[in-house]
């Protein structure tokens, strides 16, 4: 048995067969298999997402990140060399002057002075100006449309930031399975749309607050008619949801910050449920981090506008919510860590070895699991 105070990142470690990270979403938001855990007794369950309902009860309270998904990544070619370029856009710098912050693969190509361009929209050139990181740059978009007109257009070039791990078949016969069952529609469009909330409102995440990816019309339909209360806040998921620890001694690991924005109202409606005793659950690994970093030693939250770098992982202690919403996550990831965190180490890494055994699906377009007491 492991010392919860010497947790090591190898701890976090286990096989997850290829086959099992889900590739595509299920054919509807709501239509995953759910994983119930009880964290007081180790209990596992196996249901469907559609099922959540009925582990809460009126006056509860879920808390959801409204947070919506631009797409960042594009193609490009350099000039001269013809070279294809990987873009990944970051974030918009200086809207006036078109300056973003990217990430370019293959690196060890773009330089200073280069430009770019783009099959799709000839029209619009990207001239790298500024090295940040190692895959960093910093561009300037050349264009002659306006300023309002430009970032729809760069938009229109890109396609949904899937992770790295959603590696699809590239055979025309395998494309045209999975656009029947997405009813004909092209998987480029699919993507734009089932890699989004949604409630998805304030633009800025690089990706997607996977665990909000279950939640449709119906499911929330059925919460409303139980009288299970909703409430938002944004956190724009950055890239660093994917970093890889790089660090045995979970001590020593950095979390990307990110920005989030808890409104005065979603911060009064979690105090509320406190104060009158209801469950509030956490909706993606994204909230949880936020709410614990603004709570106070009693749990309670003020509105809020700022960034966040807290790493949980166990030991921990939660002041906010008490029960968890999210998906199935990687081995070693640092989502896996905070989940293990709330449910404990053992709990959590049987629960995954269960998942694992009956084939659940992992990764953002995977299945669910919901952590109560």
């Amino acid at each position: 048995m492991y010392k919860s105070n010497d947790m090591k990142l190898s701890q976090f470690k286990f096989k997850l067969p290829e086959e099992l990270i889900a590739q595509y979403p299920a054919p509807y938001r709501d239509d995953s298999r759910l994983l119930v855990l009880h964290r007081k007794t180790g209990e596992v369950e196996h249901k469907m997402v559609t099922d959540m309902v009925q582990y809460f009860d009126e006056g509860d309270l879920f808390v959801l990140n409204d947070t919506k998904v631009f797409p960042a990544r594009l193609w490009a070619h350099k000039e001269k060399t013809n070279a294809l370029i990987e873009v990944f856009l970051l974030r918009e710098l200086n809207h006036r002057s078109r300056y973003w912050d990217v990430l370019v693969d293959p690196a060890r190509k773009i330089r200073i002075g280069n430009k770019l361009t783009f099959d799709e929209d000839p029209s619009i050139v990207a001239e790298v100006i500024d090295n940040t990181t190692s895959r960093g740059r910093t561009f300037r978009f050349l264009t002659d449309y306006d300023n309002e007109e430009f970032v729809p257009r760069l938009y229109a070039l890109g396609s949904a930031p899937l992770p790295k791990y959603i590696r699809r078949p590239m055979d025309a016969r395998t494309q045209a399975q999975y656009e029947e069952t997405f009813h004909d529609q092209p998987v480029r469009e699919m993507d734009i749309e089932r890699y989004q909330t949604i409630f998805a409102d304030k633009i800025g995440a690089v990706a997607a607050p996977a665990s909000g990816l279950h939640f449709s019309k119906q499911l929330l339909k059925r919460m409303e008619i139980r009288g299970i209360e909703t409430t938002f806040m944004t956190s724009h998921v950055s890239l660093g949801i994917f970093k890889e620890i790089d660090v045995e001694d979970l001590t020593k690991n950095k979390m990307e910050s990110e920005q989030i924005i808890m409104p005065e109202a979603m911060a009064q409606a979690v105090n509320k449920a406190h104060e009158q005793m209801h469950r509030v659950c956490a909706v993606g690994t994204e909230v949880m981090r936020a709410m614990e970093t603004i709570a106070g030693t009693n749990g309670q939250l003020k509105a809020y506008d700022g960034w966040t770098n807290k790493f949980i992982y166990p030991p921990y202690t939660f002041t906010v919510a008490n029960s968890f919403f999210v998906n199935l996550y990687m081995p070693m990831s640092s989502q896996l860590l905070m989940v293990a965190a709330f449910a404990g180490y053992e709990e959590t890494m049987h629960a995954y070895e269960e998942a694992v055994k009956e084939g659940y699906r992992f990764g953002d377009y995977g299945d669910a699991m919901l952590i109560v007491d």
